[in-house]
Parts: structure tokens; C-alpha cells; sequence
């Protein structure tokens, strides 16, 4: 069986294909993204927004492949189905994790690669994330999105004591990552990690992390069931 690509040898090729492109012969989306299709692993998806004026929720966005990366909680390809941004269901969700990045890479018209960190419908939510802007003399016409998804999780039931990054942490601990692994995933210090992690012992009366990892279990466990 063939080894996955990974998405920092996708966001490469991607990258390639877009500095060859020049802002005096400006071209279609496909010719940065075509080389990857076939490369996009089940974790990864590659939308296309269409720029229609300056008004961002009258852009459209066309998802050129879709996630296999599922929820029980959110069915995120009908979620992502094709749309004007002013339409999406989580206006919130457009407003803070998309909407600016967007706008500051048509300003640039240079690329921006980063771990996104945010909430969707409610759920916390996290992925690896380029943008690639058309170089465009006359200004861009389109962005190309692509992303990888590292978590996706439910809300807890005391959710004002848990942020979005104590919840991707909760995540990886049950799934038996370590500290340093952790810091890694997430781009933390392993310091910051740790203080976390006591933070996380004193609020649920944890004796060490072993006893932390089966507590938060147990709460999964719970939630699994309602």
C-alpha cells in the first residue's frame, strides 16, 4: 500500500507551482493545484474562493475535493458545500478564522501558511491551513484554500472551563500522545503544555496524569452516551 503524502510535501508542490506564476499572465487555480489531487490524503481538502467584488460575503467558495475526515457531531462536506461566504451557516466562524486571512492575502498577494485554531458550530475545531492568492496585476480573482484536519471535538460539558486548546490537548492525551508529542502537534512549548496539564489536574481534583487521562476518558465516555 502506498505511503500517504504528507500535507507539508503537498503545500510544496502547491507553493511551486504558484511562484512560477507570474502577475502579468495571470492564471486559473487549477494550474497550482492540479500537480495535487491525486496526492490529497482523506485528512485534507482543497476549496477554490471566487472573489466577486470587494465585499467578502459576496465571495463564493468551490470545494474542488472534499474531506474524508468525519464527526458524528458534524457532517463537515455538507457543511462545506459550495456557497457564497455571506451564506455559510457559521457567520462567526467566516468572520474570525477566514474572512481576514482571505483579505489579507488578496492585499499581499503572497501566500499564508498556518495552524488554525477555532471554533465551528460550536465545536472545537483545528487544521493546517495554506492560502494561495492569484498574482494578479489587476488585483486577485480567486484564492486557493487547502487544509489538514487534527482535531475535531465535542463540546464539554463544563465548556467555560475548557478552551479550545485545553480540548486539543484533552484530545491527543486520550489518544496517548505525550507531552512532548503534544507540544509538537500543536506548535507549543512543552512548558506551556505542562502548565496546561496542571491546570487540568487542579481543576478536576487529578492526582497525576494517569488519573487526569482516565477522568477525561470516563467524561468522553459519558458524553458517548447521551
Amino acid at each position: 500500500m502506498a505511503s500517504e503524502t504528507p500535507f507539508s510535501a503537498v503545500t510544496r508542490i502547491m507553493l511551486d507551482q504558484w511562484i512560477a506564476t507570474s502577475a502579468d499572465s495571470a492564471i486559473e487555480p487549477e494550474v497550482v493545484f492540479g500537480p495535487v489531487l491525486d496526492q490529497l490524503s482523506i485528512k485534507m481538502r482543497l476549496t477554490v474562493f471566487q472573489l466577486n467584488g470587494d465585499d467578502p460575503l459576496q465571495w463564493e467558495m468551490k470545494a474542488i475535493r472534499q474531506s474524508g475526515f468525519t464527526s458524528r457531531a458534524l457532517n463537515i462536506n455538507k457543511l462545506f458545500a459550495d456557497c457564497r461566504i455571506g451564506d455559510f451557516k457559521d457567520r462567526r466562524y467566516m468572520e474570525e478564522a477566514v474572512i481576514p486571512r482571505l483579505q489579507e492575502v488578496v492585499r499581499t498577494q503572497q501566500p499564508r501558511m498556518e495552524l488554525v485554531k477555532t471554533k465551528l458550530m460550536g465545536l472545537s475545531l483545528g487544521y493546517d491551513r495554506i492560502l494561495l492568492p492569484q498574482k494578479n496585476i489587476s488585483g486577485s480573482q480567486w484564492i486557493i484554500s487547502s487544509s489538514y484536519a487534527r482535531f475535531l471535538l465535542t463540546r464539554p460539558r463544563h465548556e467555560a472551563n475548557l478552551d479550545v486548546e485545553d480540548e486539543a490537548i484533552t484530545q491527543l492525551l486520550i489518544e496517548g500522545s505525550t507531552a512532548k508529542e503534544i507540544a509538537t502537534t500543536l506548535g507549543f512549548s512543552h512548558r506551556t503544555v505542562e502548565h496546561r496539564l496542571s491546570r487540568m489536574k487542579e481543576r478536576m481534583g487529578a492526582r497525576n496524569t494517569v488519573h487526569l487521562v482516565a477522568m477525561l476518558m470516563a467524561t468522553h465516555l459519558e458524553r458517548s452516551a447521551d
